[in-house]
């Protein structure tokens, strides 16, 4: 009785092992989420290009979505109905601290909107300038 016992749990973790690891496969290589994952990449990259234009930082520090940091802080890409809502935070250099932004982007990929923490005062004067940019203090 013993035997069967241990025979039939082999089988059973087994059989298991198969249909999680058929499942992962299917799941992994699903050509939607591979998609909808460049398609975010593709976003976070452009934001990226965006915010050091915008903010005319050449050697910009980013946490994204797709270079995280849960030390600095939850960072998020959200789709909405045409386009992208990306949250991260930058920072100019090794001595300057995190700065939040939140930035949208067109499904097209063009600025819409960003919105950053920071008190650098060539920033408070590009957002007097610049309708697409503002400042959360």
């Amino acid at each position: 009785m013993k035997i069967n016992h241990r025979v039939g749990s082999v089988v059973f973790g087994v059989i298991v092992g198969i249909v999680a690891a058929a499942w992962s496969y299917q799941w992994i290589t699903d050509p939607v989420k591979v998609a909808a994952r460049q398609a975010e990449e593709h976003a976070v990259i452009r934001a990226r290009e965006l915010l050091a234009e915008r903010l005319s930082i050449a050697d910009l520090q980013v946490v994204d979505p797709l270079a995280t940091d849960r030390k600095v802080g939850k960072v998020y890409i959200y789709p909405t109905d045409d386009g992208w809502d990306i949250s991260g935070y930058y920072r100019r250099d090794d001595n300057d601290s995190w700065h939040a932004y939140l930035m949208s982007v067109s499904s097209s990929l063009q600025l819409r909107s960003l919105k950053v923490d920071d008190d650098d005062p060539a920033l408070a004067a590009l957002a007097e300038s610049d309708p697409d940019v503002e400042m959360a203090r």
